[in-house]
């Protein structure tokens, strides 16, 4: 078997299973007789660990995706796996650009970690295929990516919070519960917490300005250009696939991840609010989007420290300014 995991450090938050693992995954999925003939661990996944994976007699690759352990993951990162899992249903209004499951499984049995396999999709990661193009052409990606948005964001959903639970009856307490798992979370590795924790008691105090939001909508929480693949030769920009949609959750697609990211420069990505719609710019949506940038920097400060990053602290004075807008 071709083997070839990423070597880290054994403090590294990513740890890489075994050959013989790979082999016992491949058994369980494909049946008894089956042999793994190639695994190649990718290195732009941040959370799971991911495998090209080549099985004998199969005719196209497959994509095996291997979640930390459980005593590893963060409160507000829980079984991310077994969330995208349960998303599946209500994302058909982008099913042909996702890829498709072929096994999961939640047991243990195998390994100590939730695995699932997924079709390889066709394409080229869209950070290495888009600067092919000509920037002139790069709006046209951008549109694409307003239209799957806007898509995605039409689902409606039966309660607010991630996709696999927990549920909650309004948006304050689904948003006031993921700032208080976020502050958890960095109290448990050391950081500081406390602004996270203002964030929190001033959305408690004006919960009614985030209750306003009275329809849970489909968000995907990580849906930007590191998730997309490209056509490989198409002569402009052409979205083939979206992955890693682990982070859905039921919410005011406001505080999506894709509507900071498309807000967060005045370039080509303005082409995004062309085919997505306009934004509402009242004063309570101005609000809600400073509680929502508050939660994303506790997460981005999570995700940081989880990595190794050294630049944790930028975090600090990012939140400070979001505090002095919500006062």
């Amino acid at each position: 078997m071709d083997f070839r995991p990423i070597e880290r450090d054994a403090q590294a938050f990513q740890q890489a299973v075994t050959a013989g693992e790979i082999q016992a995954i491949g058994r369980r999925a494909f049946g008894p007789g089956a042999k793994v003939v190639s695994a190649v661990e990718l290195g732009s996944g941040m959370y799971n660990n991911t495998y090209r994976v080549a099985v004998a007699g199969q005719e196209r690759l497959v994509i095996l995706r291997i979640a930390p352990q459980p005593e590893k993951q963060f409160r507000s990162e829980r079984e991310l796996m077994r969330n995208e899992y349960a998303s599946l249903p209500h994302l058909a209004v982008m099913a042909p650009l996702l890829p498709r499951v072929i096994a999961a499984d939640w047991s243990h049995e195998v390994i100590g970690r939730d695995w699932m396999i997924q079709t390889h999709l066709d394409g080229v990661p869209a950070p290495e295929r888009l600067g092919d193009y000509p920037r002139t052409a790069w709006p046209v990606f951008f549109r694409q990516m307003g239209e799957i948005a806007k898509a995605v964001h039409a689902v409606r959903g039966p309660r607010f919070g991630p996709v696999n639970g927990p549920a909650y009856g309004t948006w304050s307490e689904a948003v006031i519960a993921s700032l208080e798992s976020i502050a958890a979370d960095l109290d448990s590795v050391g950081l500081d917490a406390a602004d996270v924790r203002k964030v929190a008691a001033v959305a408690a105090r004006r919960r009614a300005v985030l209750d306003e939001v009275t329809e849970p909508r489909m968000s995907l929480g990580d849906f930007w250009t590191l998730n997309t693949m490209l056509d490989k030769s198409a002569p402009e920009p052409v979205i083939t696939g979206v992955f890693d949609t682990d982070r859905t959750w039921w919410s005011d697609p406001a505080s999506d991840w894709t509507i900071r990211m498309a807000l967060a420069k005045q370039d080509e990505r303005t082409a995004f609010w062309e085919s997505y719609g306009p934004l509402d710019r009242s004063p309570a949506a101005q609000w809600r989007r400073r509680v929502y940038e508050a939660r994303h920097l506790g997460a981005i400060r999570l995700e940081r420290q989880r990595l190794g990053k050294a630049d944790v602290q930028d975090t600090y004075g990012a939140m400070a300014a979001v505090l002095v807008d919500l006062a």
